[in-house]
């Protein structure tokens, strides 16, 4: 039995993969069940991220949830309400690498941290601070697409656009998922077309 001083214990978790893999609807899906068991919750998007909604996190398959857009992390501190149990960061591969500091001081604080976000670029590169809150968190869940071109778990998020700027918001149109053999040979046919 814990005593009435009991503190719980705070937590970060990382939901991460590719493109259409299913990381927003897990963080909503997480954030749904602390609500349910009452607990007081806020969540926080990029303020860039403006695909489906300004002020909602959104799935690809159209679920989503009340949200604090925010320009860069350190503004979650500032913004998290007092009593706050959980928070729920997305598309945190936006951020930057001042994110992992945030997320370590509300755990600190004993909140329950979900972060959810691209573990790689469109480069098959790490991304933003995902890999060093992937090595500070507590659980870590890789979630997998489907590679549209042979049906293998895909953990790339292979880019159709010409753009070669690291942030560049899209949906199915600019992107797709790739397993790691479709991807290498995507880049390779990439490479004779370009040069």
């Amino acid at each position: 039995m814990f005593s009435e001083n009991h503190k719980k214990n705070g937590c970060i978790e990382v939901v991460c993969g590719s493109m259409f893999s299913g990381k927003t609807e897990e963080l909503i899906r997480r954030i749904r069940r602390a609500q349910y068991a009452n607990l007081r919750i806020a969540i926080f998007k990029p303020a860039i991220d403006k695909r489906y909604s300004d002020v909602e996190v959104v799935s690809h398959d159209l679920h989503k949830i009340q949200s604090i857009p925010v320009s860069g992390a350190l503004e979650i501190l500032d913004k998290v309400p007092e009593g706050v149990q959980v928070v729920g960061i997305d598309e945190a591969q936006f951020f930057d690498e001042s994110l992992v500091q945030v997320c370590k001081s509300l755990a600190d604080r004993g909140v329950r941290v979900i972060v959810a976000g691209l573990d790689m670029d469109y480069k098959g590169v790490p991304f933003g601070p995902i890999p060093t809150l992937m090595a500070v968190a507590e659980d870590v869940r890789k979630v997998h697409a489907i590679c549209v071109k042979c049906g293998s778990l895909a953990t790339y998020s292979h880019r159709l656009s010409k753009s070669r700027d690291l942030v560049l918001l899209g949906e199915k149109d600019i992107y797709e998922p790739l397993c790691r053999d479709c991807f290498n040979k995507a880049l390779e046919q990439e490479e004779s077309l370009n040069g």
